[in-house]
């Protein structure tokens, strides 16, 4: 049976727009339905704000829907994470070797309207005000409500991207197990901000990430278009027995201000609203969803966050989601039936999704706890001198996930031999005057392959 060119997408936001997009430049036939109103005409309403970090994964996406440059023309970039430690002068550490390798920060509502917009040049319809209610596999007939008004609609196939919370994985689940469990992380967040100078400009260098590391706890701040900073608070939830604040503790207006005169000082006079902010702004819970399966034979598909939401300390969800985007659309053109097209898109990007969230996790101790640790920072500088003795051997981690499009399982392998070496080379060294180059150029070359062409930059 031929497959049909027909596919009702659940959830209009970074992925659904985008897969829109993908699928119906390739003459399919596109619905997405969303529980949300236009945002074009009521202003954008998302979950979660934290900035988002496009990298090079998700600028190959734009690229194939042709939807990089009103993106790109929005974005401030960022070549690296300023690090501002208690009592000390930020340094900045650079994400890459120059000015090529660097990340973006977006906004998520001007990103999902550009996306939005594209979709629908692209011939997709959109429907506004249709949040997912139910299914019926067997008459394969859907129902959305909104407006007050209930809609029942067919479907050839639905694709899941509505989020963490996903309906159609909810729906899903009554039909088949898709062994779903999540991981809470224990910590939370909750954004604050630096507004513009008064003169307009930023108030602190745009170019990079801030970050206020403090063991267990962080601050960090990305810069937008309209020369504010997205500030977010992360730290436990509740009391973890370290003497560390947490959300618990840190109650109120007075609790933050004192919070911050005492770990973040530097911070304070750049958050005039500080008190505001933190009584207003929720917290935000922080997570990691596993799924055994992701489709239900050729008849329903999860990706993104409805498949494999993560934590957002690697800022490779939505770079994710959107390779997911590029790889579902690839498979459904290229499969003789969706059937075959959903087991062989779950089949490759599974590996991936769980060794990005993994990395995500990590990324949360290195940011929080590494940045400012001489050994860390050792390693780092050992990293980058292999790099140049090594390039097409030795490939720092954050270039193989950020300004590459090698599988992230093969950025995880690989994270962890180089991790090996660097601390075997710099044990009990307080400089790299120490190091033996030779026996550190054996293990590059014994413990590290030749990087395959498909790891070059595009």
């Amino acid at each position: 049976m031929s497959t049909p060119r027909q596919a009702s997408i659940v959830g209009a936001g970074l992925a659904g727009a985008l897969l829109a997009i993908l699928l119906a430049r390739r003459g399919w036939e596109v619905d997405v339905y969303e529980r949300r109103g236009d945002p074009r005409l009521h202003g954008y309403a998302g979950g979660r704000s934290i900035n988002l970090a496009l990298a090079e994964r998700g600028l190959h996406a734009l690229r194939q829907a042709e939807a990089d440059r009103p993106v790109l023309e929005r974005a401030v970039m960022m070549r690296g994470r300023m690090v501002h430690p208690l009592g000390g002068t930020p340094q900045l550490q650079r994400y890459g070797r120059d000015d090529s390798e660097v990340i973006w920060s977006v906004s998520r509502g001007e990103l999902n309207i550009s996306l939005i917009e594209c979709a629908e040049a692209a011939g997709a319809r959109l429907h506004f005000d249709h949040g997912l209610v139910s299914v019926d596999f067997e008459r394969k007939r859907a129902t959305y409500r909104g407006d007050g008004q209930v809609h029942e609609r067919p479907f050839a196939c639905l694709l899941g991207c509505d989020g963490a919370g996903s309906t159609l994985r909810a729906q899903m689940a009554k039909w088949v197990d898709l062994g779903e469990r999540t991981e809470w992380l224990g910590h939370g967040y909750k954004e604050l901000e630096i507004p513009p100078a008064r003169d307009g400009g930023f108030r602190i260098e745009p170019n990079a990430l801030h970050i206020w590391p403090r063991g267990r706890y962080m601050c960090i701040a990305l810069p937008n278009d309209e020369r504010n900073f997205t500030v977010t608070l992360f730290m436990a939830l509740h009391d973890e027995g370290h003497g560390d604040p947490n959300f618990d503790a840190v109650d109120s207006a007075a609790d933050a201000i004192a919070l911050f005169e005492r770990d973040f000082p530097d911070a304070l006079p750049l958050i005039p609203e500080l008190a505001r902010l933190y009584e207003t702004n929720p917290v935000g819970s922080l997570g990691t969803l596993y799924l055994d399966r992701w489709h239900l034979g050729g008849d329903a598909v999860l990706l993104g966050d409805a498949a494999h939401a993560m934590v957002p300390f690697h800022g490779q969800g939505m770079n994710c989601a959107f390779e997911d985007c590029v790889a579902l659309a690839g498979h459904m053109d290229a499969a003789p039936d969706l059937a075959t097209a959903f087991a062989a898109f779950e089949r490759e990007r599974m590996p991936d999704a769980l060794a990005i969230q993994r990395m995500a996790l990590d990324n949360y101790i290195e940011m929080r706890d590494l940045v400012d640790d001489p050994d860390f920072l050792l390693q780092r500088e050992l990293e980058l001198a292999l790099q140049q003795r090594h390039p097409t051997r030795f490939v720092p981690h954050y270039s193989m996930v950020t300004f590459m499009r090698i599988p992230y399982s093969l950025a995880l392998e690989r994270s962890e031999v180089q991790r090996g070496i660097l601390v075997e080379a710099t044990r009990g060294l307080d400089s790299l005057d120490g190091v033996d180059w030779a026996a550190a150029d054996a293990m590059v070359e014994a413990r590290l392959p030749p990087i395959a062409a498909v790891a070059a930059p595009t």
